[in-house]
């Protein structure tokens, strides 16, 4: 199994000031101290997804109150509410936010239950209504070794519609601005998805749907830290029953 740029402690700390800054070096650590008193205060935050109405989901996990994961989360568990059938997970994410039942594939996250295997290597005869994957296709290519980025990310995108049932679905959310090599294939939207949402944030915890022209060039970790804008892709299946 190749290596991420985030192995050990040394390399994690390089990693982490080369993605976010080194003053998150000393930030994060002193949001996670304060998170359990910082939340009691937090006011309820909702924005609209799709034409509905959702909650920013605020836990002190990965202090997802203080980042987009607060808008991601809710948007994950919004398709898994849509689905009747088996859901596959790449990247091991909704299991830190509560139980759940699904399969879940995370090439490095070493958790019970979690297959440790390269989406586009895993070999399964199950197919599945849904594939969702939340903040990790940004990191295919870019904070593992070698490879060019926008084929790795093609290639996982392509081994996720071949694991679709014939009416299945695949669901990536991504952060703008994190990776320039997906960013370039969003901005040409030369993915090929079948339906494309874009959120911006507009407070610490305030986000809104916007149109793609406001959206695409949006920059990671200004002004607030981490995701300023969500990409929210739906790939359907290449196929149908016969």
């Amino acid at each position: 199994m190749s290596a991420h740029l985030y192995s050990g402690f040394t390399g994690k700390v390089r990693w982490f000031a080369k993605r976010f800054g080194w003053s998150e070096i000393f930030l994060l650590p002193l949001r996670k101290l304060a998170s359990p008193f910082v939340r009691s205060f937090l006011r309820r935050r909702d924005f609209e997804y799709r034409g509905e109405k959702l909650q920013c989901v605020y836990e002190n996990y990965n202090v997802t109150w203080s980042n987009e994961r607060c808008a991601e989360i809710p948007i994950a568990q919004w398709h898994l509410v849509q689905t009747d059938g088996p859901v596959l997970e790449v990247g091991n994410v909704l299991g830190h936010y509560g139980p759940h039942s699904h399969t879940v594939i995370d090439k490095f996250e070493t958790a019970p239950n979690v297959i440790n295997e390269d989406i586009t290597e895993w070999q399964t005869d199950q197919r599945f209504a849904l594939i969702i994957s939340i903040s990790t296709f940004e990191h295919i290519g870019f904070d593992d070794a070698g490879g060019d980025s926008k084929e790795k990310i093609r290639a996982a995108i392509d081994a996720c519609c071949a694991l679709l049932a014939p009416d299945g679905r695949l669901v990536i959310t991504v952060p703008l601005g994190y990776n320039p090599a997906l960013d370039e294939l969003i901005a040409n939207d030369t993915l090929g998805a079948n339906q494309v949402h874009f959120l911006l944030r507009q407070g610490r915890r305030q986000w809104r749907e916007a149109p793609r022209d406001q959206a695409i060039g949006t920059k990671y970790g200004h002004p607030f830290p981490y995701a300023n804008g969500l990409w929210i892709a739906e790939f359907n299946a290449p196929y149908a029953p016969n």
